[in-house]
């Protein structure tokens, strides 16, 4: 259970108490739940309705309740690069699945999150392939996932055998026909647009930085394949496997505002090392 203690700011005095919860980011769906939670919004210790008035300086307490779902792993291991009352940031392993799935049903993130946090739903707010590495930031409320949906930026790091420049690739992504994983570029796929910056060459490698401007699946992947740069170790898109043996992906840096304190908060995480490996004497195939 959550508890937040919100006061009414002079521009909403006499507002009716929805009008309040959603400028401070409640979703109409969270606020449709806060009616089935017990005493779920009051004022003064008394129960306030959507539709009432509030006033300036009004304390209004909500109470946010969850249930979980997930089967709970205690085994599992996974940095932590970020926790307060309403998000948690992992530092993910590569390896590692997000979310449960028919081939690895209790040894993902989710199952880590569900040991740590039984009460609360598993709520990742930027998904990402199980062989790449990097930052996942996960709410631990409704409030929080609703505020933070399709709202948290993203930098990736990506290693491409060759020497790689900087720019953009704008082409539209699909689903290859009888295939639930595969993609590739096609007039009939979805807009996607990748920015990329190559940053380092080494060991005929080049480290690129890289920022999604859509989020199609595998959409890395693909472009960098499509423009004859795949990604070491990308063994289903093209890529070298000798140096490393999954992607040379990893999500390097995160931001978002926080949903409660408003504050900006930007996250860094360091190359793994099979990644780094593929930069000195180890990497050279």
């Amino acid at each position: 259970m959550r508890e937040l203690f919100l006061t009414v700011p002079q521009e909403f005095d006499g507002r009716t108490m929805q009008e309040f919860l959603k400028s401070r980011g409640f979703s109409q769906r969270t606020i449709i739940k806060l009616k089935h939670v017990k005493n779920g919004v009051t004022r003064r210790g008394e129960l306030v309705r959507t539709i009432d008035a509030v006033y300036s300086g009004d304390e209004i307490r909500v109470v946010l309740e969850d249930a979980g779902g997930l089967e709970p792993n205690p085994d599992l291991k996974a940095g932590i690069a970020y926790e307060d009352e309403d998000v948690i940031v992992f530092d993910k392993p590569p390896y590692m699945a997000v979310h449960p799935s028919i081939k690895h049903s209790c040894d993902t993130l989710g199952n880590l999150f569900a040991a740590m946090f039984p009460d609360t739903p598993f709520r990742a707010l930027n998904r990402l392939d199980r062989n790449t590495s990097g930052l996942c930031v996960c709410a631990k409320n409704r409030l929080a996932a609703a505020a933070l949906s399709k709202k948290v930026e993203k930098v990736y790091y990506a290693v491409v055998d060759g020497e790689m420049g900087s720019g953009e690739i704008e082409v539209p992504i699909g689903r290859v026909e009888d295939s639930i994983i595969y993609r590739n570029v096609t007039p009939n796929g979805q807009y996607a647009l990748t920015l990329y910056e190559g940053i380092m060459h080494k060991n005929s490698r080049t480290l690129v930085r890289v920022i999604l401007k859509t989020g199609r699946t595998h959409q890395i992947r693909v472009h960098f394949a499509y423009v004859g740069f795949p990604l070491c170790g990308d063994g289903m898109y093209g890529g070298d496997q000798s140096a490393i043996q999954r992607q040379a992906l990893h999500c390097g840096e995160v931001s978002f505002t926080h949903p409660v304190s408003g504050k900006r908060i930007t996250l860094t995480s360091e190359l793994p090392e099979d990644i780094q490996a593929l930069f000195d004497d180890r990497g050279i195939s």
